[in-house]
């Protein structure tokens, strides 16, 4: 200030408007550094606070379906690869896990709706009573948890590379928070899922070329300065503030 010659008393706003974005820059900086430590912690199935975590996921997803035992096929149910979801924690860590549980307690509507849907047959040039009188074996093609882990990644790339800069700042007039993150993850699952049925792809062999093409759409998104991904959260969920 003093190298500048500003004087505060003059331009009281300018302090306040200061003081605002070294907050946001310091939050972002902590938030990657929380982040990061959370998709290097491996999912350790000897640690209870984890298989808490595991539990609560399954229950959240199937409320009316017991699961039999802690490695079991029904893990597939809600898109896990084999019996031992702990194995599919091994690209994205606790990250993973924290932002699947995110959406399945906080934004469960939406949740359960994507899980129903990707365990559905292709519908897209039939209508749903004929989908569901044909009863396909193919799914819609995903499954949820692998794609939310995979969405996990998305999401920690835009953190990183610093394009979720805009996002972040406009939602949260503050300090950036891990739960400012895990709502844009909702909001990216959302969205994915959307653009995944409107891609109308053959088979999961397309998932690449999808994922890809999603994610030069959020990028392009975050180019405008007053952007913000904001999911169906409430405004005081979101701390937003008038654009």
């Amino acid at each position: 200030m003093s190298l500048k010659k500003i004087n505060l008393d003059t331009n009281p706003q300018l302090g306040i408007s200061l003081q605002a974005c070294l907050l946001q820059i310091a939050g972002y900086r902590n938030l990657v550094v929380e982040v990061e430590k959370l998709r290097r912690e491996p999912y350790d199935c000897e640690n209870p606070a984890h298989e808490e975590m595991l539990m609560k996921l399954w229950k959240e997803l199937r409320p009316d379906s017991p699961l039999s035992g802690r490695i079991s096929k029904q893990w597939c149910e809600i898109g896990f690869q084999g019996n031992d979801p702990k194995t599919d924690f091994r690209g994205m860590g606790l990250l993973g896990l924290h932002n699947l549980l995110y959406f399945a307690e906080h934004d469960k509507a939406t949740a359960l709706q994507v899980l129903h849907d990707s365990l559905q047959p292709k519908h897209s040039k039939m209508s749903k009573a004929e989908w569901d009188k044909k009863k396909f074996d193919k799914a819609i093609g995903y499954s949820f948890a692998i794609v939310g882990i995979n969405i996990t990644d998305l999401a920690y790339s835009l953190l990183v590379s610093g394009a979720l800069k805009t996002h972040l700042y406009n939602v949260a007039p503050e300090m950036p928070s891990l739960v400012n993150f895990q709502q844009t993850f909702c909001y990216l699952m959302q969205e994915f899922h959307r653009f995944w049925i409107e891609e109308d792809p053959c088979d999961i062999m397309e998932f690449n070329r999808v994922r890809t093409k999603f994610y030069k759409r959020v990028l392009k998104q975050l180019k405008n300065p007053d952007m913000a991904l904001c999911p169906h959260f409430t405004a005081s969920d979101l701390h937003l503030v008038n654009l």
